[in-house]
Parts: C-alpha cells; structure tokens; sequence
C-alpha cells in the first residue's frame, strides 16, 4: 500500500514510516520541519517538505504519489503551551487537520489512522481507562485532538473515510535509527537520561505526596516501536470499519521514582533529582487498557519491560550524543 506518513521526520512519526517500509509498504513523509528532522525520515521513504493544512499542496502530494492510506503523527503537543497559547493548537490540530481530512476526500483517500492522545480523557474516574470511558479534557492539547477525532464519523458517513484513531500516552525509547529529540524536552524519560549524561544538572519530581506506593505519579510508557507497529496494523482493519483503540503498557504503569531508578540501573550513573511542588492538573494515576485492541488486532507490545525502554534510549542517545545534529551511527 502506499502511504502517507504527516509528521513523519519527528520522534513517533519517524519510527512509524521505519516500520511501515519494513512492511513492504510504499512512504511518503509530510513535514514542514517545524518540529521534525530531516534526518529522521528514514532512508527509502520519499520526503515532501510542506504543511497539512496547505490543502492544496497536501491534494497535489496525495495525488502524485498514488497515496492509497494516511497516518497522520502531525501535531503540537505540549500541554503546558497549549495552555498558555490554545489558538496554536486548535489552528494546528483542528484547522489544519480539517484541510488535510478535505485534501484526502478530494484526491479519493478513504482510509486514515489517526495518532490521538489518552489524554482525551482528561482526569478519569477508574483505572485503567477503557476507550468507553468518558471523554473530558482538562487542557486545549486534549481537547483540540478530540475534536479532530469528533469530525471523523461524520466525514465517513458524508465521505465513507475510514479511519482507527490510536489513544496513548507516553512514547519511550528508540529504535537503532531514531529516538527523541526536542526542543526543548518536556519527557521524563530523555530528561532522567540527559541528566545521567551530565547535560543537565538535576531532574525535577513534581510531587512526592500522591496516593500511590512511592508517592509519586504513575504513568504509561509504551515503547516507539510498539506504538508503531500498533499503528501498521491498524490500517488491516480500514476496509472493513472504524475504530478507537487505546495504546498501554498492558500493566499498572511505572512511577516517576522507578523510572529514575531504572535509568540509575541502565546506565551505571548518578542521576540528581530535586523533589518540586504538584504540579496543577496531575492525577495520581494515568494507565489506559489496551485490551480492545489485543483482542480484535493481536497487538502486542514486545518491549514492555522498563529496562528495555530506557535502555534503547540510552543507547541512542550515546550514539547519537547531539541528537540529529551530530549521528554517529
């Protein structure tokens, strides 16, 4: 199938296009490199540098290439900017997803995997979260991709759009090729890891008082790859129906002192940590249920152990010590 990957020269997106082209299927990355690497696209996916919201332009791309399927990775992403600046992300999230969801149905692309966020949720009443669960955002990130998820039913019932829309909520790790690099890094994970490697000087707790056994928040973390092979086998379903999938750990989650622990462990250094207030909005406990979609797609997370997620992290970044801008591969 050939197949476009929105934001496939960031984190996610990157190791997406890798697994899909190890499927055999035909890539082509839509980025504008606001937030993505060109060196990230991996070698074999063609590259168009333009903006999903550029309708036209995304219509020509779609059409020159043949694109049969879209999975689209694009978006901003932090919740404390969304916070303080919500017109960005409903101008990217909604409005240009709206011009990219019109560019498909004219060029006749009828099948699209969303990557969407658990965060959707907002702040749930039981644990784990299943995708029946209400859905009430407390941020405008949440929010603006839920309400790209709202618009999808009703484009398939004007356009006949299938799509799978994947909730999740922290990506971890890396393959070999790719891992994280941002700027400026909001994850706990490449945080911890910065520190160990002394290009930070402590690593911040938020809150050490939480109903939880060490009193610290737990979250999900997923490894890329399995999110990414979660993602491929999504498209299987679309010319039969729609779905909504959560992505999880498929356990009771970690906390932020096991993953400091565990990074400890992982890479034989000391890691400075400086205990902070709560911070506002932080439930206790984020995991959500993957059953659904082990039960109907036979996904299966292969790297669920927190030693093997930080642990591919760790070596990309030592590989990789200036990100994209320095490989040494």
């Amino acid at each position: 199938m050939r197949i476009l990957v929105t934001g496939g020269a960031g984190y996610i997106g990157s190791v997406v296009a890798e697994e899909l082209l190890a499927d055999g299927h035909g890539v082509v990355v839509l980025d504008d490199l606001s937030k993505g690497h060109r060196e990230a696209v991996p070698e074999g996916a063609a590259f168009e540098q333009a903006s999903m919201g550029d309708g036209p332009a995304t219509e020509r791309i779609l059409r020159a290439h043949g694109i049969e399927a879209v999975v689209h990775m694009a978006a901003w992403s932090l919740v404390g900017e969304s916070v303080t600046d919500p017109g960005k992300y409903y101008r990217n999230n909604v409005v240009a997803g709206m011009a990219m969801l019109e560019a498909m149905v004219r060029a006749g692309v009828r099948r699209l995997v969303f990557s969407s966020t658990a965060a959707t949720y907002g702040e749930p009443a039981k644990q784990p979260i299943e995708e029946t669960d209400p859905t009430k955002p407390t941020n405008p990130y949440g929010e603006s991709k839920l309400a790209f998820e709202r618009a999808l039913p009703w484009f398939e019932g004007a356009h006949g759009l299938r799509y799978a829309s994947l909730r999740y909520f922290n990506a971890a790790g890396a393959s070999k090729r790719a891992g994280e690099h941002h700027d400026p890094e909001s994850h706990l994970i490449p945080l911890v890891l910065q520190a160990a490697a002394g290009k930070r000087a402590e690593v911040t707790v938020f809150g050490e008082d939480y109903p939880t056994p060490d009193g610290t928040c737990i979250r999900d973390y997923v490894h890329v790859i399995d999110l990414a092979r979660a993602h491929v086998a999504a498209l299987g379903i679309l010319s039969e129906r729609s779905a909504i999938y959560n992505l999880g750990c498929g356990g009771e989650g970690y906390s932020v002192r096991q993953v400091i622990a565990v990074a400890r462990e992982v890479t034989g250094r000391d890691i400075p940590v400086r205990m902070g207030p709560r911070r506002p909005g932080d439930p206790a406990v984020l995991v959500a249920s993957s059953d659904r979609i082990r039960r109907e797609l036979g996904w299966k997370p292969r790297f669920q152990d927190l030693h093997a997620i930080v642990g591919s992290a760790w070596d990309w970044m030592q590989r990789n010590p200036g990100g994209y801008g320095d490989r040494h591969q």
